[in-house]
């Protein structure tokens, strides 16, 4: 029975000071290279929208000057 216990004990003080390994963002991870093309695509409608946003600003502009 005191086994147990002393291996109880020593298994939750190795739990307690295992070194914790830090946790990689994606862009480190093996999803990184993935995520690049992601990127630029996400960039590419963000210019979309803001072209579309100007766009229908000129024609409000235009049909109420009319």
């Amino acid at each position: 029975m005191r086994f147990l216990i002393v291996l109880i004990i020593i298994a939750l003080l190795v739990f307690k000071f295992w070194p914790v390994q830090p946790i990689p963002t994606a862009e480190e991870s093996f999803i990184g290279p993935q995520l690049q093309p992601l990127k630029k695509a996400e960039q590419v409608e963000d210019q979309y929208l803001e072209a579309l946003k100007r766009k229908n600003e000129q024609i409000e502009k235009q049909s109420d000057g009319g």
